[in-house]
């Protein structure tokens, strides 16, 4: 599964990267957390993956996009959402369910991606 760079968009002066992954396009989550806030763009996606309706959200785009998705990690997540002692990173809910609605790579060209479908109809 290779990811090339397909294009760059600016948004309110930020660039934000999007990639594309077996002719599907990922927005580049760490680019937008970046102009929220540079220094905690790793705190900000946990906090929104931890949020109960993001939870419901991905965990429905997957069981319509995805014959792999495993609905019942995605129940436990689920019941966790919310808590004070809930904590989600991308990769957990990746390895957990078999999602690929979300692409997480570490190192320097690394970050948090999400396909563009869920991210532009939640951007309405």
């Amino acid at each position: 599964m290779k990811k090339t760079v397909k294009a760059n968009i600016e948004v309110q002066g930020t660039v934000v990267n999007i990639v594309t992954q077996n002719d599907e396009d990922f927005i580049c989550l760490t680019d937008i957390a970046r102009f929220r806030n540079p220094d905690a763009t790793d705190d900000l996606i946990r906090n929104w993956l931890r949020n109960r309706n993001t939870i419901e959200f991905l965990g429905i785009w997957e069981q319509f996009n995805n014959l792999g998705f495993n609905p019942i990690e995605f129940d436990g997540i689920k019941k966790q959402s919310g808590l004070n002692s809930f904590i989600l990173t991308a990769k957990r809910w990746i390895d957990a369910t078999g999602a690929i609605g979300l692409i997480s790579k570490s190192g320097r060209y690394g970050g948090t991606y999400a396909h563009s479908e869920p991210v532009l109809r939640t951007s309405k």
